[in-house]
């Protein structure tokens, strides 16, 4: 499945430890401004989702290290979404710094109404403009990522 989308993030200093290393706890704050910012490009933002009183919370995620990032690494973080399934999601990710896998990960989300927290079915014009995001002709495919080392 290719990747129609990704952002790029710098390393900051409050994200490293001593030695100038991103602790493992950076990549989750990552996944999420690539999610973010796929939202922001193709659906008109989670602003967009909140407006309609939906809340998309996260269940669960999973990263698996490669390599470490450091301070003032210029990073790629690829997403995707995918596994639409009634009131839930997922998303896959991959970060690489010039080429080299560093991380990947997937993250599974809810959706809810804002007001009860009750799960609500994936609304027609969203599950539409993921579709469409997914379905874009200017995409990274794995086979790209393989010979860039991104997927195994």
């Amino acid at each position: 499945m290719p990747f129609h989308f990704s952002t790029e993030v710098i390393v900051r200093f409050a994200e490293t430890d001593a030695a100038g290393v991103a602790h493992h706890s950076a990549y989750l704050v990552w996944f999420e401004a690539a999610r973010v910012a796929y939202l922001a490009e193709h659906a008109g933002g989670y602003q967009a989702l909140r407006d309609k009183g939906i809340e998309s919370p996260v269940v669960e995620i999973s990263v698996r290290y490669f390599s470490p990032a450091r301070f003032d690494d210029k990073l790629r973080v690829y997403a995707r979404v995918f596994d639409i399934r009634g009131a839930r999601f997922r998303c896959q990710y991959v970060v690489e710094r010039d080429g080299e896998r560093l991380a990947e990960g997937s993250s599974l989300h809810a959706l809810v109404d804002a007001r009860t927290f009750r799960p609500t079915r994936m609304p027609a014009w969203l599950r539409e403009a993921i579709r469409e995001a997914e379905s874009n002709n200017s995409s990274i495919d794995e086979s790209q990522l393989s010979r860039k080392g991104l997927m195994r």
